[in-house]
């Protein structure tokens, strides 16, 4: 079983940078793919990033060349890191883990989630 939990988010204006983190509990953390999704009002959720044993992939074009996703295995937490934001990447961000050693894309495919944290840029 593991538990997510998401922090990091807030209202900044554009242009702006915030870094989200996701705390992890339970153990063999490092076996765990991990992803970023985000939820914006009335659409559905979308991968945004995601980490795992073979690397590291930011899939949406829009943000590729201002989020970064890491991850530290010895505290157990992933984080997303978000410069340059745009009113459009206002959106609920979620944290979530699928146990093995490939990255899925589609929500349905990951098997624990945090609650989300609420990320909203001003224009």
């Amino acid at each position: 079983q593991v538990q997510l939990v998401e922090s990091g988010g807030g209202l900044v204006q554009a242009g702006g940078s915030l870094r989200l983190s996701c705390a992890a509990s339970g153990s063999s953390f490092s076996e765990y793919a991990m992803a970023w999704f985000r939820q914006a009002p009335g659409k559905e959720r979308e991968f945004v990033a995601g980490n795992w044993r073979g690397g590291s992939a930011v899939d949406v074009e829009s943000v590729k060349d201002r989020f970064t996703i890491s991850r530290d295995n010895t505290k157990n937490a992933v984080y997303l890191q978000m410069n340059s934001l745009k009113p459009e990447d206002t959106a609920r961000y979620y944290c979530a883990a699928r146990y093995g050693s490939w990255l899925p894309r589609g929500p349905h495919e990951f098997d624990y989630w945090g609650q989300g944290t609420q990320v909203t840029v001003s224009s």
